[in-house]
């Protein structure tokens, strides 16, 4: 179209453009919880990531909530450290007001209850809560980002969740194994399988390394040990 000899223009009109923004963040991590008759072991690597940088390679993810609980979370550890702090203002109000520690199962329903609180912006964290229960039995919990709770004896969760359940199902669930009678599991095969299973683990995740920290939960109270892993 021209207008006194000169031709107008042409102009284009800008198409919508998408951005986007996660608020989530995976530092990685793994975490295993194995229960017995009488005790209960949790463990956690001690790498924290992003990508192919490490942040720390002494990051506890253990965290005790009384003398019979412990959490394992692994994931984003701004939400880790927010999940934490809040469990632990709800145990101090639980124990003013009762005058007596929460116990295992109620810790982990309240722990289902807060995630589920959170379901429509989710805690982007893998929990799973280990201890003893009323009768002195171990006993695991774990958990899916917006509180589903399963009760089990062995549970994997973390970046490689997906290398070390296989194994747990294989050696403490004996899964798919024929002319294998089941034994009640120790303190020592479980601490030992709980090594094995990490040290594979840190031959094909690069974000589960450098070493994990066990703790035995007994009557007794809990122990704490460290495991070192590749670090590389």
């Amino acid at each position: 179209m021209a207008l006194l000899g000169r031709s107008l223009p042409d102009y284009e009109t800008e198409t919508a453009k998408m951005k986007s923004f996660s608020p989530y963040a995976d530092n990685g991590g793994s975490v295993i919880a194995l229960a017995g008759d009488d005790f209960c072991v949790l463990a956690a690597d001690t790498r924290l990531s992003a990508g192919f940088s490490i942040y720390t390679r002494e990051q506890q993810k253990l965290f005790p909530l009384s003398n019979k609980t412990v959490l394992g979370c692994s994931g984003c550890w701004c939400d880790t450290l927010t999940l934490t702090r809040l469990l632990t203002a709800r145990m101090q109000m639980y124990e003013h007001e009762h005058q007596k520690e929460m116990p295992t199962p109620a810790i982990a329903q309240m722990l289902s209850t807060m995630l589920y609180y959170k379901r429509f912006f989710p805690y982007y964290v893998s929990n799973i809560v280990g201890g003893l229960d009323e009768e002195g039995k171990g006993c695991v919990y774990s958990y899916d980002p917006i509180g589903h709770c399963e009760v089990t004896k062995y549970r994997a969760a973390g970046s490689s969740g997906a290398l070390l359940q296989p194994l747990l199902d294989n050696q403490i669930g004996l899964k798919n194994q024929e002319n294998v009678e089941p034994t009640s599991l120790t303190r020592e095969r479980a601490v030992a399988i709980i090594k094995d299973v990490f040290t594979s683990a840190a031959e094909r995740d690069i974000y589960t390394g450098d070493s994990i920290t066990i703790k035995v939960i007994t009557a007794d109270g809990i122990e704490d040990s460290t495991f070192g892993l590749r670090k590389d």
